[in-house]
């Protein structure tokens, strides 16, 4: 027995070595340490140039210069930042499970963390908003479709997100509660400030309110859409312009978009935000690593967008084929019309 209990105690390791309080620490082998890397650091690389070329590709041409494509250009930027900001300390903190960056660090990381995925949210939810407009209110789409309302659109995202995240996370109510968990299970070396009752049940509606209010505009949008479509098709034989076919087919096409980005949305976080309100219900009894795996299904989200973007867009192939061919540097590449 007193060889198996040794046996045991030498099999453990913990984040800090010769500190009574430490957290347990996962180890593996050095190839499973390598392969784990490579695939979070390639996410990583995924999410922040995908999101990078929808920047650059928004900002440089000048025919992407409208309002719906400047909530395509935030929505890029708030991705961008979730993915070079918050993303290589997230892989530190999966790979190595534990959390080497103090408890203040971990508050803020986790305030930006929350903020940012708000944001982009939000904005997915004024995307639809805005194709609900184009699609469904196409009269006063042109009054509505202008540079000062996506501003306000953009600034309502930020200002909602950093208002309930930063009180929450900066509150005497989550000091109590930690100076609690502290007492209870807490150990040096975790980053677990928010896994709390309340967290998760304040969380799930926040999350899921606008991704409900995106899934009822895109079917309304898809019902007007196909009504669109009918009148169209039974008038095809009249006198209707080519402009208003050829408008036609890209308003349908980013009512597709729309609705397979929504679609990931929702497969991304869902599980997420179902995992944060039933594990502390169930004092914690999910297994790390199935909660570790739909963090980060949920983290990859904002990899997505781009590869949406690339697969329905001709604009932003042609785009990315002049970044990549460095035409981009060319003089006046930035008049080039993308939509030829």
């Amino acid at each position: 027995m007193n060889s198996t209990l040794l046996q045991f105690t030498e099999d453990t390791h913990f984040c800090y070595k010769n500190v009574t309080n430490s957290c347990k620490k996962i180890v593996r082998s050095n190839s499973s340490y390598v392969a784990i890397y490579f695939a979070f650091c390639l996410g990583m690389l995924v999410t922040v140039l995908g999101n990078l070329l929808v920047i650059v590709s928004v900002a440089h041409f000048k025919v992407l210069h409208s309002p719906t494509n400047f909530l395509v250009l935030s929505l890029a930027i708030t991705d961008f930042l979730i993915g070079f900001v918050i993303m290589p300390f997230s892989i530190v903190r999966s790979v190595e499970t534990c959390w080497y960056f103090g408890d203040d660090f971990c508050r803020l990381h986790t305030c930006l963390d929350s903020s940012l995925c708000l944001v982009s949210i939000f904005h997915l939810c004024f995307i639809a908003v805005d194709r609900y407009n184009a699609v469904c209110k196409p009269l006063l789409y042109t009054s509505r479709n202008k540079v000062s309302v996506v501003l306000i659109y953009i600034g309502t995202g930020w200002t909602v997100s950093l208002s309930y995240t930063i009180p929450w996370l900066y509150s005497n109510l989550l000091e109590e509660t930690i100076k609690t968990v502290k007492t209870e299970s807490y150990c040096l070396g975790s980053c677990q400030l928010v896994y709390i009752k309340i967290w998760g049940w304040i969380n799930l509606p926040l999350f899921l309110i606008p991704c409900f209010l995106m899934i009822a505009l895109y079917l309304k949008i898809y019902c007007v859409a196909q009504r669109q479509v009918r009148i169209i098709d039974n008038a095809r034989h009249a006198h209707i312009s080519v402009p208003l076919k050829k408008a036609s087919k890209r308003e349908k096409k980013a009512t597709k978009t729309l609705g397979i980005t929504i679609g990931v949305y929702f497969l991304c976080w869902f599980p997420f935000l179902i995992n944060t309100m039933i594990d502390p219900l169930i004092n914690f009894s999910i297994p790390p690593l199935l909660s570790e795996i739909l963090f980060w299904i949920a983290y990859f989200n904002s990899a997505c967008n781009p590869f949406i973007y690339g697969f329905f867009f001709p604009w932003f192939r042609k785009s990315l084929k002049i970044i990549i061919t460095f035409r981009i540097f060319c003089s006046e590449s930035s008049s080039i019309n993308l939509y030829q």
